[in-house]
């Protein structure tokens, strides 16, 4: 078992896409003690690895205590980390903890990062950062965000993990949750499919695995269709997607001590108890977190519910589903699904028609609507020309400018 732990809502970035809406610490988060008494929890069910996360883990104070107690009981930790203050002394600190593995985040090239994450400098200190990890004993992996602004970066980025020395390089889409609930522009429409999943296969092939990079997309980046192998399996004849693994062998604590069955979840809809209240072992067991485990086809609806796919599948990605259409079962972010309207001349549009309430983990409300195909003269990449986009390098600074940037986002 497998879970995520967020250690503090509060951090030192103010993201564009962040789905907990962090900033300030939450009210009521763990003491020291309770912290070590979730270690505990998690050591005596079986939970073999843990991430740290944010807000940002190292913002805590006792964030070394509990890597340290964490290890004591046999369990590998990593950390994922936008890096803005990750400096060589952390980066030791963290090594003598027992710390296995950091992965960094970067969205973009230059200022493209910088206007997801909301502040100036903090691409070059992740880049620092990264550098920092590489030449410690800590495993480095990236992880980036795939939406409408780093979609046309992403070969650039390809050519930045093997500059950085990165072990592999994970990547999820942006779902409209928490801060990303408001700005609906910048994640991706099923459409944007059709160009992101040849693209990724490619730059598996071509930039990567000659690298020696292993590309580990998310579990909200799929799935089937003729590029699940390459996209997901290195090229592995027959290997695909099994269904979201949420409250079966994935948790998500919360840093009040919330429990669900994915950090991503959201809070409202999936808080599966309190574990300063309830013992781990005994919220396995009840039906907060036993529901999207136990989900059958018949749990399915929509394009989902009659999908060849939809046994193994069972509906992608739930918080993804959730985040777009309220509830898990239909997922619109599936390459087959994209494909298979490509073929009758249609794709799937979704349309925000209720905003979100302004609390971590929130959600507005999306209807889809099937619409003509648009004819396109040229490939491109959210707008980019695909060739520029495919041989851009990481010094070329981005593809956009800072106008376009402040424009779409209004930041910086």
């Amino acid at each position: 078992m497998y879970a995520v732990w967020e250690l503090t809502l509060a951090c030192d970035l103010s993201c564009q896409h962040c789905g907990s809406r962090a900033g300030e610490a939450r009210s009521g988060e763990l003491s020291p003690a309770q912290a070590l008494d979730i270690v505990d929890q998690l050591a005596d069910v079986g939970v073999r690895e843990v991430t740290l996360i944010g807000g940002e883990a190292y913002l805590r104070e006792d964030w070394l205590d509990i890597t340290r107690a964490l290890v004591g009981r046999g369990v590998v930790v990593g950390m994922t980390t936008g890096g803005f203050a990750l400096d060589a002394a952390r980066v030791q600190q963290a090594e003598d903890a027992g710390l296995r593995a950091i992965s960094l985040s970067i969205d973009g090239i230059g200022q493209t990062h910088d206007a997801q994450r909301g502040r100036k400098g903090a691409y070059d200190a992740a880049l620092a950062a990264a550098r920092r990890v590489a030449a410690s004993g800590i495993h480095l992996s990236v992880n980036t965000q795939i939406n409408r602004l780093s979609l046309p970066e992403l070969p650039a980025l390809a050519r930045l993990m093997a500059e950085l020395g990165a072990d592999d390089w994970r990547v999820q889409l942006t779902v409209p949750l928490g801060n990303a609930a408001d700005r609906a522009d910048l994640v991706l429409q099923p459409v944007d499919l059709l160009d992101l999943f040849p693209l990724l296969a490619w730059m598996q092939q071509t930039l990567l695995e000659p690298a020696g990079i292993r590309l580990r997309p998310g579990n909200n980046v799929g799935y089937f269709g003729p590029y699940e192998e390459w996209v997901r399996y290195q090229g592995a004849e027959g290997a695909h997607y099994s269904r979201c693994g949420a409250g079966e062998y994935a948790l998500g604590i919360e840093a009040d001590g919330t429990l669900k069955g994915c950090p991503s979840l959201p809070t409202t809809a999936y808080a599966g108890g309190d574990l300063r209240v309830t013992r781990l072992r005994e919220l396995l067991t009840r039906e907060p977190l036993r529901r999207l485990a136990e989900r059958t086809v018949d749990d399915l609806h929509g394009f989902c519910r009659t999908c060849y796919y939809a046994e193994p599948c069972r509906g992608g990605c739930s918080y993804t589903a959730h985040a777009w259409l309220g509830r898990p079962g239909d997922n619109p972010l599936c390459i087959h699904r994209a494909l298979a309207f490509e073929a009758e001349g249609k794709h799937e549009r979704l349309v925000r028609v209720e905003p979100a309430s302004g609390r971590p983990f929130d959600h507005g409300r999306f209807e889809i609507r099937v619409e003509d195909l648009p004819a396109r003269d040229a490939p491109t990449l959210a707008g980019v020309p695909l060739a520029r986009a495919a041989a851009a390098q990481p010094s070329d600074g981005g593809a956009h400018s800072v106008a376009n940037l402040r424009r779409r986002l209004r930041v910086l």
